[in-house]
Protein backbone atom coordinates (compact mmCIF):
# COMPACT_ATOMS: atom_id res chain seq x y z
CA UNK A 1 0.00 0.00 0.00
CA UNK A 2 1.43 3.40 -0.88
CA UNK A 3 2.54 5.53 2.05
CA UNK A 4 0.45 8.46 2.96
CA UNK A 5 3.29 10.44 4.52
CA UNK A 6 3.43 14.00 3.32
CA UNK A 7 6.63 15.94 3.94
CA UNK A 8 5.95 19.24 5.57
CA UNK A 9 8.24 22.10 6.39
CA UNK A 10 7.91 23.90 9.62
CA UNK A 11 10.30 26.92 9.76
CA UNK A 12 11.99 27.82 12.94
CA UNK A 13 11.47 31.05 14.67
CA UNK A 14 14.75 32.53 13.37
CA UNK A 15 14.68 31.08 9.88
CA UNK A 16 13.82 33.31 7.01
CA UNK A 17 11.01 32.01 5.06
CA UNK A 18 11.96 34.02 2.04
CA UNK A 19 9.97 36.32 0.17
CA UNK A 20 7.61 35.46 -2.49
CA UNK A 21 9.49 34.22 -5.50
CA UNK A 22 12.78 33.96 -3.51
CA UNK A 23 14.71 30.81 -2.77
CA UNK A 24 13.83 28.87 0.31
CA UNK A 25 16.70 27.91 2.63
CA UNK A 26 16.77 25.73 5.61
CA UNK A 27 18.36 27.43 8.64
CA UNK A 28 19.85 25.60 11.53
CA UNK A 29 16.62 25.93 13.41
CA UNK A 30 14.49 24.67 10.60
CA UNK A 31 13.03 21.26 11.04
CA UNK A 32 11.66 19.15 8.36
CA UNK A 33 9.04 16.79 9.73
CA UNK A 34 6.79 14.20 8.24
CA UNK A 35 3.26 13.67 9.42
CA UNK A 36 1.05 10.71 8.56
CA UNK A 37 -2.54 11.45 7.99
CA UNK A 38 -4.46 8.41 9.15
CA UNK A 39 -7.74 7.82 7.41
CA UNK A 40 -10.40 6.29 9.62
CA UNK A 41 -10.57 2.55 9.06
CA UNK A 42 -13.82 1.04 7.99
CA UNK A 43 -15.66 -0.11 11.08
CA UNK A 44 -16.68 -3.75 10.95
CA UNK A 45 -19.73 -4.78 12.82
CA UNK A 46 -20.08 -8.22 14.40
CA UNK A 47 -23.89 -8.15 13.88
CA UNK A 48 -25.46 -10.05 10.92
CA UNK A 49 -27.74 -8.01 8.79
CA UNK A 50 -31.24 -9.63 8.80
CA UNK A 51 -33.08 -9.34 5.56
CA UNK A 52 -36.91 -9.22 5.72
CA UNK A 53 -38.61 -12.62 5.26
CA UNK A 54 -40.67 -12.91 2.07
CA UNK A 55 -44.33 -12.24 2.76
CA UNK A 56 -45.49 -15.40 0.99
CA UNK A 57 -43.24 -17.66 3.07
CA UNK A 58 -44.29 -16.01 6.28
CA UNK A 59 -47.96 -16.36 5.33
CA UNK A 60 -47.55 -20.06 4.54
CA UNK A 61 -45.89 -20.66 7.88
CA UNK A 62 -48.74 -18.94 9.71
CA UNK A 63 -51.31 -20.98 7.79
CA UNK A 64 -49.49 -24.23 8.58
CA UNK A 65 -49.33 -23.39 12.26
CA UNK A 66 -53.00 -22.44 12.31
CA UNK A 67 -54.06 -25.64 10.54
CA UNK A 68 -51.94 -27.74 12.90
CA UNK A 69 -53.51 -26.13 15.93
CA UNK A 70 -57.04 -26.61 14.55
CA UNK A 71 -56.37 -30.26 13.71
CA UNK A 72 -54.96 -30.90 17.15
CA UNK A 73 -57.94 -29.18 18.78
CA UNK A 74 -60.44 -31.20 16.71
CA UNK A 75 -58.58 -34.43 17.53
CA UNK A 76 -58.84 -33.66 21.23
CA UNK A 77 -62.56 -32.94 20.90
CA UNK A 78 -63.15 -36.17 18.96
CA UNK A 79 -61.23 -38.23 21.47
CA UNK A 80 -63.22 -36.65 24.27
CA UNK A 81 -66.48 -37.41 22.47
CA UNK A 82 -65.57 -41.01 21.67
CA UNK A 83 -64.64 -41.88 25.22
CA UNK A 84 -66.76 -39.43 27.18
CA UNK A 85 -69.22 -41.05 29.62
CA UNK A 86 -71.48 -38.05 29.04
CA UNK A 87 -72.42 -39.60 25.68
CA UNK A 88 -73.06 -43.09 27.04
CA UNK A 89 -76.11 -45.03 25.79
CA UNK A 90 -78.91 -44.83 28.34
CA UNK A 91 -81.99 -45.13 26.12
CA UNK A 92 -82.62 -47.46 23.16
CA UNK A 93 -85.64 -46.59 21.02
CA UNK A 94 -86.91 -49.11 18.45
CA UNK A 95 -89.19 -48.67 15.44
CA UNK A 96 -90.20 -50.77 12.42
CA UNK A 97 -91.26 -53.87 14.34
CA UNK A 98 -94.42 -55.84 13.54
CA UNK A 99 -93.54 -59.45 14.16
CA UNK A 100 -91.40 -58.51 17.13
CA UNK A 101 -92.03 -56.26 20.09
CA UNK A 102 -89.71 -53.31 20.77
CA UNK A 103 -88.94 -54.88 24.15
CA UNK A 104 -87.48 -57.96 22.47
CA UNK A 105 -85.11 -55.80 20.42
CA UNK A 106 -84.15 -53.68 23.42
CA UNK A 107 -83.37 -56.79 25.42
CA UNK A 108 -81.12 -58.11 22.65
CA UNK A 109 -79.25 -54.78 22.62
CA UNK A 110 -78.95 -54.43 26.40
CA UNK A 111 -75.20 -54.97 26.14
CA UNK A 112 -74.87 -51.50 24.63
CA UNK A 113 -76.02 -49.77 27.82
CA UNK A 114 -73.32 -47.42 29.07
CA UNK A 115 -71.28 -47.57 25.87
CA UNK A 116 -70.41 -44.15 24.33
CA UNK A 117 -72.62 -43.41 21.34
CA UNK A 118 -69.71 -42.72 18.94
CA UNK A 119 -68.42 -46.25 19.58
CA UNK A 120 -71.68 -47.96 18.57
CA UNK A 121 -71.84 -49.07 14.92
CA UNK A 122 -74.39 -50.86 12.76
CA UNK A 123 -72.28 -53.98 12.34
CA UNK A 124 -72.25 -54.51 16.09
CA UNK A 125 -76.00 -53.88 16.36
CA UNK A 126 -76.79 -56.39 13.60
CA UNK A 127 -74.55 -59.00 15.24
CA UNK A 128 -76.46 -58.58 18.49
CA UNK A 129 -79.79 -58.95 16.65
CA UNK A 130 -78.84 -62.15 14.80
CA UNK A 131 -80.64 -64.40 17.31
CA UNK A 132 -83.88 -62.62 16.37
CA UNK A 133 -84.65 -64.40 13.10
CA UNK A 134 -87.44 -61.95 12.33
CA UNK A 135 -84.87 -59.17 11.82
CA UNK A 136 -83.42 -58.97 8.32
CA UNK A 137 -81.27 -55.93 9.08
CA UNK A 138 -81.15 -52.79 11.20
CA UNK A 139 -79.83 -49.26 10.93
CA UNK A 140 -79.03 -46.91 13.78
CA UNK A 141 -79.24 -43.22 14.51
CA UNK A 142 -77.44 -41.55 17.39
CA UNK A 143 -79.35 -38.89 19.27
CA UNK A 144 -76.96 -37.25 21.74
CA UNK A 145 -76.47 -37.14 24.53
CA UNK A 146 -77.68 -40.65 25.38
CA UNK A 147 -80.34 -42.03 22.99
CA UNK A 148 -79.78 -44.71 20.34
CA UNK A 149 -82.56 -45.05 17.75
CA UNK A 150 -82.72 -48.46 16.04
CA UNK A 151 -84.64 -48.80 12.74
CA UNK A 152 -85.54 -52.48 12.30
CA UNK A 153 -86.09 -53.98 8.85
CA UNK A 154 -88.09 -57.13 9.51
CA UNK A 155 -88.48 -60.12 7.25
CA UNK A 156 -91.87 -60.20 5.50
CA UNK A 157 -93.92 -63.40 5.64
CA UNK A 158 -95.26 -64.38 2.23
CA UNK A 159 -96.90 -67.77 2.85
CA UNK A 160 -97.93 -70.44 5.32
CA UNK A 161 -96.59 -73.96 5.54
CA UNK A 162 -98.55 -76.75 7.20
CA UNK A 163 -96.55 -78.45 9.93
CA UNK A 164 -98.54 -80.91 12.01
CA UNK A 165 -101.51 -79.09 13.43
CA UNK A 166 -99.87 -75.64 13.07
CA UNK A 167 -99.28 -73.22 10.27
CA UNK A 168 -95.81 -71.70 10.04
CA UNK A 169 -95.22 -68.30 8.48
CA UNK A 170 -92.23 -68.17 6.12
CA UNK A 171 -90.57 -65.40 4.14
CA UNK A 172 -89.19 -65.54 0.61
CA UNK A 173 -86.01 -67.23 1.90
CA UNK A 174 -87.98 -69.91 3.74
CA UNK A 175 -87.12 -68.51 7.17
CA UNK A 176 -89.78 -69.46 9.70
CA UNK A 177 -91.11 -66.34 11.37
CA UNK A 178 -93.82 -67.68 13.65
CA UNK A 179 -96.66 -70.16 13.91
CA UNK A 180 -100.40 -70.13 14.39
CA UNK A 181 -103.08 -72.76 14.98
CA UNK A 182 -105.70 -70.86 12.99
CA UNK A 183 -105.01 -70.45 9.28
CA UNK A 184 -107.73 -67.82 8.95
CA UNK A 185 -105.95 -65.65 11.51
CA UNK A 186 -103.19 -64.86 8.99
CA UNK A 187 -104.00 -63.40 5.57
CA UNK A 188 -101.41 -65.44 3.69
CA UNK A 189 -101.72 -68.19 1.07
CA UNK A 190 -100.98 -71.77 2.01
CA UNK A 191 -98.28 -73.46 -0.03
CA UNK A 192 -99.40 -77.01 -0.71
CA UNK A 193 -97.56 -80.05 0.60
CA UNK A 194 -95.80 -80.62 -2.71
CA UNK A 195 -93.77 -77.46 -2.18
CA UNK A 196 -93.67 -77.64 1.60
CA UNK A 197 -89.90 -78.07 1.83
CA UNK A 198 -88.29 -74.67 1.68
CA UNK A 199 -85.15 -75.87 -0.06
CA UNK A 200 -86.90 -77.09 -3.21
CA UNK A 201 -87.02 -75.36 -6.58
CA UNK A 202 -90.81 -75.36 -6.41
CA UNK A 203 -90.85 -73.49 -3.12
CA UNK A 204 -88.34 -70.93 -4.35
CA UNK A 205 -90.37 -70.29 -7.51
CA UNK A 206 -93.65 -69.89 -5.58
CA UNK A 207 -92.11 -67.75 -2.83
CA UNK A 208 -90.51 -65.43 -5.39
CA UNK A 209 -93.93 -64.88 -6.99
CA UNK A 210 -95.68 -64.23 -3.69
CA UNK A 211 -92.94 -61.84 -2.59
CA UNK A 212 -93.65 -59.69 -5.67
CA UNK A 213 -97.38 -59.25 -5.03
CA UNK A 214 -98.62 -56.03 -3.39
CA UNK A 215 -99.85 -56.63 0.20
CA UNK A 216 -103.52 -56.12 -0.69
CA UNK A 217 -103.30 -58.64 -3.56
CA UNK A 218 -101.36 -61.14 -1.44
CA UNK A 219 -104.06 -60.95 1.21
CA UNK A 220 -106.62 -62.19 -1.37
CA UNK A 221 -104.69 -65.39 -2.07
CA UNK A 222 -105.79 -68.69 -0.57
CA UNK A 223 -103.23 -71.19 -1.87
CA UNK A 224 -100.17 -71.31 -4.10
CA UNK A 225 -98.82 -74.32 -5.95
CA UNK A 226 -96.64 -75.28 -8.89
CA UNK A 227 -96.42 -78.37 -11.06
CA UNK A 228 -92.96 -77.11 -12.05
CA UNK A 229 -90.94 -73.91 -11.57
CA UNK A 230 -92.41 -72.71 -14.89
CA UNK A 231 -96.03 -73.40 -13.96
CA UNK A 232 -96.89 -71.42 -10.83
CA UNK A 233 -100.59 -71.18 -10.07
CA UNK A 234 -102.44 -69.20 -7.39
CA UNK A 235 -105.93 -69.53 -5.95
CA UNK A 236 -107.93 -66.60 -4.65
CA UNK A 237 -110.11 -66.81 -1.56
CA UNK A 238 -113.17 -66.58 -3.83
CA UNK A 239 -112.06 -69.70 -5.71
CA UNK A 240 -110.79 -68.02 -8.85
CA UNK A 241 -107.48 -69.09 -10.38
CA UNK A 242 -104.44 -67.06 -11.36
CA UNK A 243 -102.24 -68.59 -14.06
CA UNK A 244 -98.83 -67.10 -13.45
CA UNK A 245 -96.37 -69.25 -15.37
CA UNK A 246 -92.68 -68.91 -14.58
CA UNK A 247 -90.94 -66.42 -12.29
CA UNK A 248 -89.79 -64.13 -15.11
CA UNK A 249 -91.19 -60.60 -15.45
CA UNK A 250 -92.59 -60.88 -11.92
CA UNK A 251 -93.05 -57.14 -11.41
CA UNK A 252 -94.87 -56.73 -14.73
CA UNK A 253 -97.09 -59.74 -14.00
CA UNK A 254 -97.94 -58.39 -10.54
CA UNK A 255 -99.05 -55.07 -12.04
CA UNK A 256 -101.11 -56.85 -14.70
CA UNK A 257 -102.85 -59.00 -12.08
CA UNK A 258 -103.55 -55.99 -9.89
CA UNK A 259 -105.15 -54.21 -12.84
CA UNK A 260 -107.32 -57.26 -13.71
CA UNK A 261 -108.52 -57.61 -10.13
CA UNK A 262 -109.60 -53.97 -10.10
CA UNK A 263 -111.80 -54.35 -13.17
CA UNK A 264 -115.51 -54.11 -12.33
CA UNK A 265 -117.29 -57.45 -12.42
CA UNK A 266 -119.73 -58.07 -15.25
CA UNK A 267 -122.50 -60.55 -14.27
CA UNK A 268 -123.01 -61.40 -17.92
CA UNK A 269 -119.36 -62.40 -18.35
CA UNK A 270 -118.25 -64.17 -15.19
CA UNK A 271 -114.51 -64.56 -14.65
CA UNK A 272 -112.96 -67.71 -13.24
CA UNK A 273 -109.36 -67.38 -14.49
CA UNK A 274 -106.88 -64.52 -14.57
CA UNK A 275 -104.01 -65.33 -16.91
CA UNK A 276 -100.89 -63.17 -16.62
CA UNK A 277 -98.40 -65.70 -17.94
CA UNK A 278 -97.82 -63.30 -20.84
CA UNK A 279 -97.91 -60.01 -18.89
CA UNK A 280 -98.10 -57.73 -21.93
CA UNK A 281 -101.23 -59.56 -23.07
CA UNK A 282 -103.10 -60.63 -19.92
CA UNK A 283 -106.63 -61.93 -20.22
CA UNK A 284 -109.50 -63.41 -18.25
CA UNK A 285 -111.85 -66.28 -18.99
Amino acid sequence: MASTRKPTFRPGADSPVGKAGGPRSEGPGGVISAQRSVEPEEKTSDNVIAFPEPKGKRKRRIVLWTVSLVVAFVAVLMAAAVFSPALAVRTITVDGTTLLTPDAVQKALSGLDGKPLPQVNEKEVNELLKPLIQVRSATIEARPPSELLVHVNERVPVALLKQGDSYVMVDVDGVQLGATKDQAAVALPLIDAGAGATNTELFKAIAAVLDTLPPDVLARMSTASAASPDAVELKLVDGKTVVWGNAEDRELKAKALEALLKMPADPKVPVSVYDVSVPRHPFTK
